[in-house]
């Protein structure tokens, strides 16, 4: 197996079992709700238009579900200090608690489904997921970096 397809076969197992929790949860909150908040969570205040890209959704249908979330009291709405005309947004408490209750939720589901594995394969996942954070901080710094120079 070549280092790309290792890389998909990550990438659809991560989707698979994503699925598979969210089904044995029997969560009905929209998958895009917990991904914004993830995305709150590690990126900070965002203005719509860029969370919108990060979560791969148009900026309208962004719009929709902040409205939502803050109807809820899960996400913060304010005007963007550096741009009267923007919108920026932030996970409040409230939000943070659901997210963080949401995915002992996902771990509860999913945890039976490891019973069987051999210490050795805990070693592997633990590695696995180490690597994938590390890649993934250090993908969103750049990102964040390319932001920053694109609004000066």
């Amino acid at each position: 197996m070549t280092h790309d397809q290792d890389i998909e076969t990550l990438i659809v197992a991560a989707h698979a079992l994503t699925r598979v929790a969210a089904l044995e949860t029997a969560n009905e909150t929209p998958a895009a709700q917990w991904r914004t908040l993830t995305i709150l969570r590690d990126n900070g205040v965002l203005r719509i238009g860029e969370l919108a890209r990060l979560s791969r959704v148009t900026q309208p249908g962004m719009t929709r579900l902040v409205g939502q979330m803050a109807d809820h009291g899960l996400v913060a709405r304010t005007t963007d200090a550096a741009d009267s005309r923007a919108t920026v947004v932030e996970v409040t408490p409230l939000g943070l608690e659901a997210l963080q209750t949401w995915l002992l939720q996902l771990t509860a589901a999913l945890a039976p489904h490891f019973d069987d594995l051999q210490p050795e394969e805990w070693d592997a996942l633990r590695t696995t997921a180490s690597v994938l954070t590390r890649k993934l901080d250090r993908t969103r710094a750049a990102s964040a970096s390319d932001t920053a120079e694109a609004t000066r």
